[in-house]
């Protein structure tokens, strides 16, 4: 397959434009934006793209998307539970459709997407660190629009996209994770500033005074850390 110095230089102009984003920690949605754009700006003849992800609930969602009519015929690949973008992100490979109006594959997303002034689309896995993460994909207005090079620079674009997701991630479940470790230590130190206030009302040890809210929290049904805190306001409130 004959691949030019230009299309080297496309992809070059990709990564630096993703690394970039990386290096400024920007949010998820900001990342999917990108890609999509990129995506338009990539490949000659399209007429939109979108990306395929899972939330949070384990639902295929369009992520981003260029055009409403991209989330349209996304939307009817979920609804159906078949078409090429699904496809492309459960069999981890590019999938094309030269005509949707002649596709013989996914006969029911094909039925109802022949209404659409899309009449061709490619899609490809994002595949990082062994996962598939979702799927990218492309359409075009003309029957034919995609052919090997179109696959080969959605491959390549597809792989680019998959690391950067990965790593946003990753960035963002750590910021998650040191959110809910400060919030672990907060409580830790309204525990720990109730249990002065028992060691100096009730002239107790640590150990007892960690019973006595212990036994508290139960018997009211309380959250530890709410009990303790539900003291501490009292005991403010008392000594103004």
């Amino acid at each position: 397959m004959d691949h030019d110095l230009p299309l080297a230089d496309e992809l070059a102009a990709v990564s630096v434009r993703m690394s970039g984003l990386l290096l400024s920690r920007e949010t998820v949605h900001t990342a999917l934006s990108l890609v999509t754009s990129l995506a338009g700006e990539a490949l000659p003849g399209i007429e939109g793209a979108g990306v395929t992800l899972m939330d949070e609930h384990g639902r295929k969602v369009t992520a981003a998307a260029t055009d409403s009519l991209v989330e349209q015929l996304d939307g009817l690949q979920y609804e159906l539970g078949e078409g090429p973008c699904l496809s492309a992100w459960e069999e981890r490979r590019v999938v094309r459709v030269d005509d949707i109006a002649a596709e013989v594959r996914w006969p029911r997303w094909t039925a109802a997407a022949r209404g659409s002034r899309m009449r061709a689309t490619l899609s490809a896995p994002l595949v990082a660190g062994g996962a598939a993460l979702g799927a990218l994909k492309v359409y075009g207005r003309e029957p034919g629009t995609f052919g090997e090079r179109e696959e080969y620079v959605l491959t390549m674009f597809a792989a680019q996209a998959a690391i950067l997701m990965a790593n946003v991630r990753s960035f963002d479940d750590a910021r998650k994770l040191s959110d809910a470790l400060v919030d672990q230590l907060r409580g830790r130190d309204v525990i720990s500033m109730a249990k002065g206030i028992l060691m100096a009302r009730e002239h107790v040890d640590e150990g007892t005074a960690f019973a006595m809210l212990a036994r508290a929290s139960q018997e009211e049904n309380k959250k530890l850390r709410d009990l303790a805190g539900t003291l501490i306001r009292s005991t403010i409130r008392r000594d103004r």
